[in-house]
Order: C-alpha cells, then structure tokens, then sequence
C-alpha cells in the first residue's frame, strides 16, 4: 500500500452512480436532485462511472458500454457538457461530498481518438492487427504501456481531472504495470495531493489466465504499493461459494481473516454485496432478513463501504452497461437508515484501528469483534435468519443495541440471537 495511505480511509462510504441510468434524463444535470438523499446515507464519495464519449465500431448494445471510451478528456454529450461536470463536482462538495470518477487505462474504445492518433499506443499482434489481452472484450482495442509516451498522455490527463475531482476508480487497475501507477500518483500529487486512489483489484484465477500469457498483472499485495483501496475480490468466489452452500461459514471466514495479516498494516478494502459488473445483493440473497444481516454485516468489517444506487432499496434488476436501462425506484425495502447508521459507527477509533477478528459461529451466524485497550466492540449477525446463541467477551448485563435501541441481555457471556443483527460494546 502506499506508505501515506491513512487507514482513516476505513471510514469512507463510497455510493456509485451509473449517470445514465440513474435517472429518466439521463444527466449530469439531473443527478444533483438526488444529492441530498444520497448525502443523507452518509455517503463521503459519489463515483461516477465514465462519462466520457462511447466508441461506435463494435458497440455492445444500442448505447455502448461506458468502459469503452472515445475520448478520455471530453464528456460524453448525452450526459452533459464539461460545464455540468464542473457544476456537478461544485454541489457534490456543497452537499459536504467528495467526487471520484472512473479511470479506463486498460483500454479505449475500437474508434478511440488515441488509436487513431497513435496507434502504436495500442497492443498489436505479429500480422499487425489489433490484439486484446481479453477476446471477449470485443468493444475494445487494449493499451501497450510498453510505450512510454503513452505514459506521459495519461498522466496529462489525469492531472486535468485532478484540478476537479477527489478521487480515481481505476478500472482493471492491475493489468496496468505498476511502475505506470506509481509515476502517475506521484506526478498527480503535485496538483492535488490527497487525491484517493481505488483500484479494481482481481482475484486469483483471473491473475493466473493472464500471467499465463505473458502480460502484466498485479496481485493485490502489489497492487498496494501504488492505491490506497482495493475491492475484495480476492475472496469473491469464497463469497460466492458460502452463498451457493459450496462451503461452510469457517471456510469464508478464515478467508476474512487472513485478509488481516496478509496486507500492509494501513490496508483499506472496499467492501461490497454488489457492484455495476455483478448481480445485485437483493438477487443472490432472496431472504430480506438475510439481505438485512448480510447488509450490517459487510458495513461491519474493517474497510470502506460501497453501495451500488438503488442498492440501499434492496433493488434486484441490475441495470444494463449497454443500454438505457433506469433504475425503478420504487421498493418495499428502505434500508438508508441502516447504512447511515453503519456509517455513523465506522467513524469511531476501534472500528479504524482496533483489533480485529471475526468468529463463525454455529447455525451460520458470524461476530465480528474489535477491541481497543478495554474497550470492545461486538457485531452478530445472523446470515441466514437462524436463532442461536453466541459466546461473547463481554460482563453479565443489559446492553444497547447500537443499531435499533433495543435491550440485549448477556447472561453468563452468553447472547441469544433472534434473526436481527446486534452490535454491543462494553460499558
């Protein structure tokens, strides 16, 4: 991790917005009538996906996909002018919120005005075509980083963009070489420098395929060197394998807490139920409690926090990258105050620098415990909606349930778990 990374970035809720599908217009414009409610959740950062212009030769859908660039340094006309994005960033930071935007230095689109200017910025194959480290990714033609002027154009940039903006999402940030990320942070630090740094890290199958074709890519314990967050896909499929019953609690768990010792000491995961690129929280967890348990639970380990837009309405339809696709609102689920109450507990100390530890516990119910000279902090969640009782470090006594008010009683250190999660902490 970058060696001034400091953990208090533990604290952040990052909320993530799809500009073209967030709202029936569409827009930059139309975005900032929601700011106040997404401010209200808590949130620290807005991430906007790329608003940049969408190539045309090879589009995916009828709109195209926002990771498929036309122009790095123009907005995309649909979405607005350069001058609605410098209001927007303005009443983002009105509201008390900071704004991040997409990175896609992996790749521009097939039309991009960087191929057609300079083409030997891009990967080519021995007959001279085009050559994509990823076939399926047919929209786009991939950057050769071999170059080193192509180094000098990004960070040019990224230093327009700094002047503006508080944070970078660098998309496939590790199929970028590292010592490009390096130079870019430093040389941007210069403009702005406490500009975040988030990468879509990967995890290990991915690193394995593309290694195996000879081409760069970093592990997440490289990947720090350069950001100062990275996503938890390094323990995806253990996630995805827990859920689909292909492995026990203990098996994720353990999986967790290896996170802890296997990173820098100032590491930040971004943690997340669901994202722009995988099915939403509410369509792999049916059971609403589960959703709830799940909910607390992800908010409750130490990192930052992600939530996808309309994420917090427990919505299931994910929206299509390639067309028109407007969230529906409307929804049974509200769990806004949740999260703003997640967000409120994640400021305190024991939960940024406290020791940390999760336990699996029988009938798949998990407790997370910080702890910080005397003082304890204790998270139980019930992921599937099971009663059961769990040991805990506390004294005999009456306790406040930190996220709804109610009395839980610890007799013989023992708590009795009824389906809603429960966060204590010693008197």
């Amino acid at each position: 991790m970058a060696d001034d990374t400091s953990t208090d970035l533990r604290k952040l809720q990052i909320y993530s917005v799809f500009v073209r599908n967030h709202t029936q217009a569409g827009t930059l414009k139309a975005l900032e009538a929601d700011l106040p409610r997404i401010k209200a959740l808590g949130t620290d950062f807005i991430w906007l996906l790329p608003i940049n212009p969408v190539g045309e030769v090879d589009r995916k859908g009828k709109l195209g996909s926002p990771y498929s660039i036309k122009d790095y340094r123009k907005i995309d006309p649909a979405q607005g002018t350069w001058d609605d994005f410098i209001h927007l960033a303005e009443q983002i930071h009105r509201q008390g919120m900071k704004l991040m935007i997409d990175i896609v230095y992996n790749h521009t689109s097939r039309d991009s005005v960087l191929l057609k200017q300079h083409p030997e910025y891009f990967l080519h194959d021995e007959q001279g075509k085009l050559f994509n480290k990823n076939p399926e990714w047919s929209d786009v033609a991939e950057l050769d980083y071999s170059n080193h002027d192509l180094w000098n154009y990004q960070i040019e940039t990224l230093k327009q963009y700094a002047k503006i903006v508080d944070g970078f999402r660098c998309d496939v940030a590790p199929q970028v070489p590292l010592p490009f990320w390096l130079e870019a942070r430093k040389e941007v630090a210069e403009v702005k420098p406490n500009i975040v740094w988030l990468a879509e890290s990967t995890g290990g199958d991915y690193i394995r395929d593309i290694r195996s074709k000879g081409f760069w890519i970093s592990s997440d314990g490289e990947i720090y060197r350069a950001f100062d967050l990275a996503y938890d896909y390094d323990i995806d499929q253990d996630w995805h394998d827990y859920l689909a019953g292909k492995t026990s609690l203990s098996e994720y768990v353990k999986v967790l807490n290896r996170q802890d010792i296997i990173y820098p000491a100032n590491y930040v995961k971004m943690r997340n139920l669901e994202n722009h690129d995988n099915p939403r929280a509410h369509e792999l967890i049916k059971n609403e409690n589960d959703l709830l348990n799940w909910t607390a639970f992800s908010e409750f380990q130490k990192g930052a926090m992600l939530t996808y837009a309309g994420q917090e309405f427990g919505i299931k339809h994910l929206p299509s990258l390639f067309d028109k696709d407007t969230i529906q609102w409307k929804s049974k689920i509200d769990f806004s105050e949740l999260i703003k109450e997640m967000h409120i507990l994640k400021q305190d100390d024991i939960q940024i620098n406290g020791k940390y530890q999760i336990i699996a516990q029988p009938n798949d119910i998990v407790q997370v415990i910080f702890s910080k000279k005397d003082h304890v902090r204790i998270g139980i969640f019930s992921l599937k909606s099971q009663d059961g009782t769990v040991k805990v470090s506390l004294s005999n006594g009456n306790y406040l349930n930190l996220l709804d008010g109610s009395e839980i009683k610890v007799e013989r250190g023992i708590v009795k778990v009824t389906h809603n999660p429960i966060i204590i902490q010693s008197l």
